[in-house]
């Protein structure tokens, strides 16, 4: 006699932001929840998240907030509106868990820590009845449709009435989110957007030697950005071996990117002197240097040494530093080349996944009724910033209301 599996109202697969959101989103409703994760604890991209500092949201203007998500702003909007940054950071409070604003706007944990978050949160879950279980990767589905899961004491099957798959994207595979859910779902029939590095770093054809050695590593501040059509945008970024990284790389990354796919290359303007005209520049150089060399030159009238003088050697033409209209001209606009992004599991993020297309208001797919998707799976991507996690926990629990009326036999 063949037993039937266990059945219950709702699994979530996956035990990050958006899963747990979905979780508690249920539980709060009075829904049995259980939760299934493949590595050994839940939450483990989001504690990686936390170290140096858990960056959980930002406290710009709304407008300026659903901006930071491209294309997909409109797709955002409707998850983002009933639970933005404030929100969030209201619901974080409920937790035990203060906030603040940094410098830049972005929103902390008082004590910068995401693991006391993510255990005040744990115990509220197991409070409200939900069931965590850790060591369970999904497999798919049976031919009966049921859920396969590949656990220590071998294959474990279940039904459900709902289910969310909250799998994360295709960064950090030792974390968990490896991205092995497409080929699932495209056995399905689902078409799923290609997982390509997002908030990642970028290649050039090759530094030299040289510059290599000497600044790999070393971080370039007080200066600006431009990939066009877009205008300068201010920050940092970091000098690696194959090329750059960093926040202000990260801000860029989704345009340069595409740029890449579309062109072969793309061709940044690095201004080394951001807070001086190109008139102003040219000035300074003008002046007399006597007998100093023109390194020091540029480091006694602009203040360019380092590694931003490197970069000027490195990335200008032979021949610049003998016309200071030349000079200045490459001090002010130098052009950055990037010929790949970094491989997709050194990526912060990742764009690609779920097409919103392909689900239905309450993020249910149209093709598999009574599956829902949630989080960085979904074909969305988002500057660091805040901006990953709180579109991640909105879905979760726009994941998690649509559930609820799907058991409740509501539609959108």
């Amino acid at each position: 006699m063949t037993v039937a599996p266990p059945r219950i109202s709702a699994v979530i697969i996956g035990g990050g932001p958006a899963g747990l959101m979905a979780a508690e989103t249920l539980a709060q409703a009075g829904v049995r929840v259980e939760v299934f994760d493949a590595m050994p604890s839940l939450g483990r991209k989001f504690l990686l998240a936390g170290v140096g500092g858990m960056n959980i949201t930002h406290a710009e203007g709304k407008a300026a907030f659903l901006s930071r998500y491209g294309e997909r702003e409109k797709a955002l909007r409707a998850l983002l509106e009933p639970f933005d940054a404030d929100h969030l950071r209201e619901w974080i409070h409920g937790l035990g868990i203060d906030t603040f604003v940094g410098s830049s706007g972005r929103v902390f944990p008082r004590d910068m820590k995401a693991a006391p978050l993510l255990r005040a949160w744990l115990k509220r879950l197991r409070e409200l009845g939900v069931g965590l279980h850790t060591r369970r990767r999904w497999l798919g589905w049976s031919e009966d449709g049921e859920l396969r899961f590949a656990t220590p004491e071998g294959e474990q099957r279940l039904a459900a009435d709902a289910v969310l798959l909250a799998l994360g994207g295709g960064s950090w595979a030792r974390l968990g989110s490896d991205g092995a859910w497409a080929s699932l779902l495209a056995q399905r029939g689902i078409a799923v957007a290609p997982l390509r590095p997002s908030n990642c770093g970028f290649e050039v054809e090759g530094w030299s030697p040289w510059f290599r050695d000497k600044f790999a590593g070393a971080p370039v501040k007080s200066c600006a950005l431009a990939l066009a059509p877009a205008g300068p945008r201010l920050g940092e970024f970091v000098i690696t071996t194959q090329g750059v990284e960093g926040s202000l790389i990260y801000a860029l990354s989704a345009a340069i990117r595409q740029q890449i796919e579309r062109q072969g290359t793309a061709t940044l303007h690095l201004d080394l002197q951001p807070q001086r005209s190109l008139e102003q520049v040219q000035n300074l150089l003008r002046r007399p240097r006597g007998s100093k060399s023109l390194s020091n030159h540029l480091r006694v009238q602009l203040g360019l040494d380092g590694v931003r003088a490197g970069l000027l050697r490195e990335l200008s033409d032979p021949a610049t530093p003998a016309d200071f209209l030349r000079l200045a001209d490459a001090i002010k606009a130098l052009p950055l080349t990037l010929v790949r992004t970094r491989p997709l599991d050194e990526a912060i993020s990742s764009a690609g996944g779920v097409p919103f297309e392909a689900l239905d208001a309450n993020l249910m797919l149209h093709q598999l009724p009574g599956l829902f998707c949630a989080g960085e799976m979904l074909d969305w991507e988002a500057p660091t910033g805040g901006y990953l996690l709180t579109a991640c926990f909105a879905s979760g629990r726009a994941a998690g209301l649509g559930m609820l009326a799907w058991l409740r036999g509501q539609r959108p």
